[in-house]
């Protein structure tokens, strides 16, 4: 018992640490800037830019504020758009699309605080646009092939812009940076959850058998075995969680930043258990399509992960 009880502290230690002192202050800033950004209607003016070159890839307008949504404020970021074209007429090829782009990409809650600590911030979203776009694609144009082809309503294919809002700037920055606090309060019990569950596996030896086993493989490809931990947090647990475990070996020195470069292909998306679930709640036409645009999904992020152990 005292044994566990020590395993809740230390992981309520490291929960609170990352919270508090990482994802706070980049989730508030981050956030703010995106309130000012969208309540002038530059975001809705870039989506538009943006979403011609993107339409063959399977992805109408509005899908460019899901893409913005997720690399620019957190996993939950695509909700808002998903819920939106789930009740506006998107015809669903191009909602399976939209999400498995989701999928297959970095979320800004991961992506900043890893960048802060000396992740390849330029490389990783690139690479991840070519996995995202190879996503929506495979989904659009193979798995999701048979449903009724026809032509999504007009509105749904362009990018509606909100009139802009008539709050003064400051007021706009502390509202998003006030939304950002709630999201960080919020993801506290998940988080420090999942670290005592991983935490857990740990001290009964099971990442450590784990371990055992794939680190022949891992070390093929250039990995030191203790890449097992993120990668089993990550789709056990989720991206915030998988960051806190990732975080601390780095700090231990058991795992470089060069190293997680080159893992990061697998480890930054919100393609695991919690993530699939919240996304796929966003309505009920959105969750009919959410096989095909998960396997989409998990194709992009094994082209992401190719090409992040031949860059890094």
């Amino acid at each position: 018992m005292q044994e566990l009880v020590a395993i809740m502290l230390a992981s309520g230690r490291t929960a609170l640490d990352l919270a508090l002192y990482l994802l706070l202050p980049v989730m508030v800033i981050m956030l703010a800037m995106m309130q000012a950004l969208e309540a002038r209607g530059i975001l809705a003016r870039a989506a538009r830019l943006l979403a011609p070159p993107l339409r063959p890839f399977g992805i109408p307008g509005s899908g460019v504020f899901a893409m913005l949504q997720l690399l620019l404020i957190s996993f939950a970021g695509p909700i808002a758009t998903l819920s939106v074209q789930d009740r506006d007429g998107t015809h669903q090829r191009r909602i399976a699309a939209t999400l498995a782009m989701v999928l297959a990409m970095p979320q800004a809650n991961v992506l900043f605080p890893m960048a802060a600590a000396g992740m390849n911030l330029g490389a990783v979203v690139l690479i991840s646009l070519v996995g995202g776009l190879t996503a929506s694609s495979l989904t659009y144009y193979v798995l999701t092939r048979n449903l009724d082809s026809g032509q999504p309503a007009a509105a749904a294919t362009e990018t509606k812009v909100k009139p802009q809002d008539r709050r003064s700037l400051w007021a706009i920055l502390v509202g998003g940076g006030q939304e950002g606090v709630q999201i960080v309060l919020s993801a506290i019990p998940a988080l420090l959850l999942a670290i005592f569950a991983v935490n857990l596996l740990k001290h009964v030896g099971a990442i450590g058998l784990l371990e055992h086993i794939l680190t022949p493989a891992l070390q093929l490809l250039g990995l030191p075995g203790t890449a097992v931990l993120p990668l089993a947090t990550k789709y056990l647990a989720g991206g915030t969680a998988m960051m806190g475990v990732t975080l601390e070996l780095i700090k231990q020195g058991t795992m470089t930043m060069s190293e997680f470069n080159r893992l990061a292909g697998f480890l930054i998306t919100p393609l695991d258990m919690v993530g699939v679930s919240v996304l796929s709640a966003a309505g009920p036409r959105v969750a009919r399509i959410a096989r095909p645009a998960v396997i989409g999904g998990l194709v992009g992020i094994l082209v992401r992960g190719i090409l992040h152990l031949l860059v890094f």
